[in-house]
């Protein structure tokens, strides 16, 4: 068996590792293969959605191939272990470009799909699978299912945010749009109250394609932090892709995130850039997927690794719950670097399970610091349900199972499709199975 971790790095269990190379062979393995089993893309969630402790991981990436494309429509057929990089990278030079993506883009379809990821552009383009047209799905009984939203249409909800444990999806049609080319206009925006980031948002959102801030949620002054939207440039060139030159070589044995270093690198990063306002053109990695050019950046957590912590609560209840959750972050004198508040839209989900709503969203990554952060964490989860939001599942590693029971009222009804051979760490957590 191998050890695999998630990209929080909280645990290492064993797996027995399964490749799938093929569409051809891939539903007969997936049929023959006894135990509970899971697809696993590239292991960029951070709880525990992509591990099975003790059981079999389909390893998809090996079906990383693009089926078809039409540079007059946009549409791309692909196999779920293609990377969002790859279709960025060969598509945006031919004008074309995913309609969403989220925080970054070292991701598969096939994970994009399963978590129906979001972006910076809820309010204007919704969740990744808004634009998944067709996909086909393997089950463990042997079947293959083509779903869309005409055809098998509860089984395509079901799978749309559904964690993988539907069954393995063998191809995904995806809708692209347009794009000039790789650049962005965008605008940042220092902002001192949640007042003026909601001022901001709500004033961005019939201009602007793209709506985050971050938030430093260690300052003791007041809210603070920084605003930033974008639109696509009309510029076209293309530059040279750079190799990534950045990478954290070692795990140190102690966070690098910690309360002295947390409100200095706030504080310096708040004021820097605070210095580079007004409107620039950008290109879109650095604005769209900070992160991905630091190689291995999740190991500055050290040996313990680190939880992220992503709720959303509706429109009503924005100002009040994320105030609470601040006050109480900075009570307990833990905090983030990444810390990320942005709004949804008001958009139909296209899954059962789809975790955007229309309100406000709060990401933070947490070193784990065992019980003190598990103890955050309750008092949170409190102000979320409270506000009747939900927290992201492909961020979790502990929810309880009540809050997901309460967060979802779909569950009931995506558990008549889940396909009885998958299973994860995740589901038998919070589901039992």
């Amino acid at each position: 068996m191998t050890k695999i971790e998630s990209w929080g790095r909280l645990s290492t269990p064993a797996h027995t590792l399964v490749t799938l190379s093929s569409v051809t062979n891939a539903p007969d393995i997936i049929a023959n293969t006894r135990g509970p089993s899971l697809p696993y893309g590239n292991g960029r969630s951070y709880g525990d959605s992509c591990l099975n402790p003790s059981g079999t991981l389909w390893e998809t990436r090996a079906l990383d191939r693009l089926i078809s494309f039409s540079s007059e429509s946009g549409l791309l057929t692909c196999e779920p272990g293609v990377l969002l990089a790859d279709i960025q990278r060969l598509l945006i030079p031919r004008g074309w470009t995913l309609p969403v993506t989220p925080g970054t883009q070292l991701i598969t379809v096939g994970g994009a799909i399963a978590n129906d990821v979001h972006g910076k552009n809820h309010h204007r383009h919704g969740s990744f699978c808004d634009h998944v047209t067709t996909l086909e799905l393997a089950r463990t009984d042997g079947k293959r299912l083509t779903c869309s939203k005409e055809h098998n249409t509860d089984w395509f909800a079901a799978t749309a945010g559904g964690l993988g444990l539907t069954g393995v999806i063998l191809s995904a049609t995806i809708q692209l749009k347009t794009a000039c080319g790789p650049w962005l206009t965008t605008e940042s925006i220092p902002y001192h109250s949640l007042d003026e980031f909601f001022f901001l948002s709500d004033e961005s959102e019939s201009e602007w394609e793209h709506t985050v801030s971050w938030i430093d949620c260690t300052s003791q002054r007041g809210v603070r932090g920084i605003f930033m939207r974008g639109n696509p440039s009309p510029r076209r060139d293309i530059p040279e892709e750079r190799p990534q030159k950045l990478s954290l070589p070692f795990i140190p044995p102690m966070s690098l995130v910690n309360r002295f270093s947390l409100p200095l690198f706030n504080s310096i990063y708040f004021h820097q850039q605070s210095k580079r306002t007004g409107i620039q053109i950008q290109h879109y990695k650095p604005f769209f997927y900070p992160l991905d050019s630091i190689k291995h950046w999740n190991r500055a957590y050290g040996r313990r690794g680190f939880y992220q912590y992503q709720s959303v609560v509706p429109r009503k209840h924005r100002e009040d719950a994320t105030a609470e959750m601040l006050n109480e972050i900075k009570r307990s004198g833990q905090g983030s670097m990444l810390a990320v508040l942005k709004t949804f839209g008001a958009r139909q989900p296209p899954g059962l399970m789809s975790f955007p709503m229309e309100g406000v969203t709060l990401a933070l990554d947490f070193p784990n610091r065992n019980t003190t952060t598990l103890k955050l964490f309750e008092r949170l989860d409190a102000i979320i349900r409270a506000a009747h939001g939900r927290i992201y599942p492909a961020k979790d590693a502990r929810m309880p199972r009540e809050l997901f029971e309460l967060g979802y009222p779909n569950l009931q009804k995506f558990q008549n499709f889940r396909d009885p051979g998958i299973s994860s760490s995740l589901s038998r957590r919070l589901t039992g199975s």
